[in-house]
């Protein structure tokens, strides 16, 4: 694996030792009008973790006028994961927020969770991953056992470990697993006080900053290929009621995902002029690797696309390995008539 140059690694060591929190500069939410002269609808949206790099699409969605022009006044907040967003977009609190889909998946099928649905894809493939760093003896998943791993309890990585440990042939019950926050993880696996960390495939950047060490990465995805990364929610209440305000509020923010993926720097530099603790180099690389995991292996296909098939598949993966309490289907969880078109 490259190593990062001395500039981006010390960018991105400033990116990972404070985490990012919500800031309302940027564009004039204040505006009550849209360019039409009507008025716009005010929306809360939650980033799937914080406001790093890998979620700045939606402040360049605000910034560039995408909401504004879809009809939206929109107020992004930082999501706290999957559980917490879902809790969150379900409870009324929020109109829209990101999850990773899998995540979505072992919730409802484990009656964690319901009444969300997801209307568009932002990754075509999870990132979730276990990342630690040269020295640690790990090179392949089964190097994982006797090993000591943190993340925080509600990680996807952590709940979805069991089904990617038996597939991957590892024996789960050799694995430790210690309670981390998110703000401490990568300094934790840079003190020595685990062998590793949940963490998404575009943390390496970050990695390696804190460790001074290169990250070893094992990405889920390389034993369950039919895994979606981050999706777009809401709640079932809002797509039945409003369903052509949830199709305009996706279509605006796929715009900002495309944008930002074409201009990773010009991205992160918007993401900084919002939100202050921002490392635009860091954010930039973190654009840069995500961009591969956003396009569909499919050439043509749209960005934000969800396969009611491959959906099948990844549900039948979760039982095939144990992690599902009860049966589920793809309509429980993705409302097909709002998800954009292939």
């Amino acid at each position: 694996m490259r190593r990062l140059t001395r500039s981006v690694a010390t960018a991105a060591l400033a990116a990972a030792l404070t985490l990012v929190s919500a800031c309302s500069g940027g564009s004039d939410s204040s505006e009550a009008k849209g360019g039409g002269g009507t008025a716009l609808d005010k929306v809360t949206y939650l980033t799937s973790f914080g406001n790093f790099g890998r979620d700045s699409y939606a402040w360049v969605a605000k910034e560039k006028g995408f909401f504004k022009e879809a009809g939206f006044d929109v107020d992004i907040k930082p999501g706290q994961g999957t559980g917490g967003v879902i809790q969150t977009v379900v409870g009324g609190q929020a109109n829209f927020g990101v999850i990773d889909l899998t995540g979505g998946l072992l919730q409802v099928g484990n009656g964690q969770a319901k009444d969300f649905v997801a209307v568009a894809a932002i990754q075509q493939r999870t990132m979730a991953a276990i990342v630690s760093v040269e020295g640690k003896g790990i090179a392949a998943p089964k190097d994982l056992e006797g090993k000591k791993l943190a993340d925080t309890p509600g990680s996807v990585v952590r709940n979805l470990f069991p089904t990617y440990a038996r597939l991957a042939g590892v024996d789960a019950t050799k694995v430790t697993w210690v309670n981390g926050e998110a703000q401490t993880l990568m300094g934790t696996l840079a003190s020595g006080q685990v062998d590793g960390i949940g963490q998404f495939v575009v943390g390496q950047p970050t990695v390696a900053a804190v460790t001074k060490k290169t990250p070893v990465v094992l990405p889920y995805s390389n034993v369950m290929q039919d895994l979606y990364g981050n999706a777009l929610i809401t709640s079932s209440k809002t797509a039945k009621e409003k369903p052509e305000m949830v199709k305009k509020f996706t279509a605006a923010l796929l715009r900002g995902l495309e944008y930002a993926l074409a201009n990773p720097q010009e991205a992160a530099d918007i993401l900084k002029k919002n939100v202050d603790a921002t490392v635009p180099a860091a954010a930039a690389a973190e654009l840069q690797l995500m961009a591969g995991y956003v396009r569909s292996s499919n050439s043509g296909t749209a960005i934000g696309t969800l396969d009611g098939g491959r959906v099948a598949k990844a549900i039948a993966i979760l039982q095939g390995a144990g992690s599902l309490k009860q049966n589920i289907t793809p309509d429980q969880v993705i409302d097909f008539n709002l998800v954009p078109k292939a």
